[in-house]
């Protein structure tokens, strides 16, 4: 049995929690993909990084060719949220001051395939949080897939995978505070405005806000962001012999304006005004 890449010499941590200093959720998903690069490519050991952002819808490519989109972001706007498309798989979800997001990012090997990437993920979840965690497609909530991660059939995070040039970064979005319902009904207000009743060759989610929750809400203790952050960092020592934290390279540098360019350009293309 192959040992599980949750175990690694060194752990880097890459924290971007502070919604204040990276109010833009677009460089996200560039940064992710150049310390996947930098992984890849020996420049730096594994990878943990947070990252918190304001009020964000972020979409899949499929919502970027939804029939009303500009109508559809045009209400998110209303409502306080930005709107980014991003590079990784999936479909619209809802960010804030509540959602944690937590991405691991490894050098690729024969040994982990994609889903063997998804259940690094979910190990680690399930390290972290003592309650029972169910693992299955929460076909009603938005953004479904089969790596939903729900307790009592609620629905409180979900997983998405990114790999390029040698590494990958899965990355999880948790819904630690507020109302995974109230999130629920804006993503679905944005399909109803975005798509209306129009056929659409793709099939996009039909949501019920009932099946979403936060942590807060499901579990009998109450977790703030600093307290699961907290406890994201004293698991990683479990799993590593060194924690170290330090600033981009020059190289991650480079690599990060080429893909932030990358992101730029993707988002001019689909949500041009």
């Amino acid at each position: 049995m192959t040992p599980s890449i949750l175990y690694q010499p060194t752990y880097r941590i890459v924290d971007h929690s502070d919604p204040d200093v990276h109010t833009s959720a677009l460089p996200s998903f560039a940064y992710d993909d150049t310390l996947a690069t930098s992984v890849g490519e020996g420049e730096s050991p594994a990878v943990a990084r947070l990252w918190v952002h304001p009020k964000t819808v972020v979409l899949g490519i499929p919502d970027a060719r939804l029939p009303y989109i500009q109508e559809g972001i045009d209400y998110l706007h209303s409502q306080g949220y930005d709107a980014v498309v991003r590079n990784s798989g999936g479909l619209a979800v809802a960010l804030d001051e509540g959602v944690l997001n937590l991405s691991l990012i490894y050098k690729e090997t024969k040994d982990v395939n994609i889903h063997g990437g998804y259940d690094v993920m979910v190990d680690f979840i399930r390290s972290l949080i003592d309650t029972d965690i169910d693992v299955y497609e929460i076909t009603r909530s938005y953004c479904p897939g089969d790596y939903d991660l729900s307790i009592n059939g609620k629905k409180f995070a979900g997983i998405s995978q990114r790999r390029v040039k040698g590494g990958f970064a899965v990355q999880i979005y948790l819904d630690v505070t507020g109302s995974g319902k109230e999130r629920a009904e804006l993503i679905r207000s944005f399909y109803d405005i975005a798509k209306k009743e129009e056929e659409t060759k793709f099939t996009y989610p039909d949501i019920d806000p009932e099946v979403m929750a936060s942590l807060n809400e499901l579990l009998d203790e109450q977790m703030t962001m600093e307290t699961i952050i907290t406890r994201i960092t004293d698991k990683l020592r479990d799993y590593s012999e060194e924690i170290v934290s330090y600033p981009l390279t020059e190289k991650e540098e480079q690599w990060l304006d080429k893909r932030t360019k990358q992101m730029v350009d993707r988002n001019k293309k689909f949500l041009e005004e």
